[in-house]
């Protein structure tokens, strides 16, 4: 099975076995619902954990899972990711993209000019940047949007772009 990230424990909160999280969607509230089910990422299997509230503090989510009641049982869980399976995934709407979706696919212009592969997307303000790894070249800065994303091809693991001035 599949799973992606979610949030990253940072650190423990308190003495009754809360933890404090670092959310890494844009689900929070569905994500870290009461009885929904989060998966610690471990070396071997990954350890399914209930949760049984949630609630958000200075800029990270508190947790506090089913069966672990005090600081000595979730200790261990700091520096651990924490992810959901492929099923648990929201559908999205038509132009709107997981991240594991758009890593990885070709970019080329929209005449046919190929630049590199998304290694990485970056997220600093008001959109996204895609940034492109090109052999023997810097990497490239795409920001997502309109003028610049023309066309994503999930079915061909392509993405068509023009490229504005200064872009290059």
């Amino acid at each position: 099975m599949e799973y992606y990230n979610v949030g990253k424990i940072v650190n423990t909160h308190g003495v009754r076995g809360e933890v404090r999280v670092l959310a890494t969607t844009d689900f929070i509230s569905e994500r870290f619902a009461p009885g929904s089910t989060l998966y610690l990422q471990e070396e071997t299997e990954p350890l399914a954990l209930k949760i049984e509230k949630a609630r958000q503090h200075k800029g990270f989510i508190l947790v506090k899972f089913m069966g672990y009641d005090n600081i000595n049982d979730v200790e261990k869980f700091r520096d651990h990711e924490l992810m959901v399976s492929a099923d648990d995934q929201q559908p999205l709407d038509d132009g709107q993209y997981y991240y594991h979706q758009i890593i990885g696919l070709a970019v080329e212009t929209t005449d046919g000019q190929k630049l590199g592969k998304i290694k990485e997307i970056l997220s600093p303000g008001a959109n996204d940047v895609w940034v492109v790894e090109r052999p023997g070249k810097r990497d490239l800065l795409l920001p997502v949007i309109d003028d610049v994303i023309k066309k994503v091809d999930l079915d061909n693991q392509l993405v068509k772009v023009e490229l504005m001035e200064g872009l290059e």
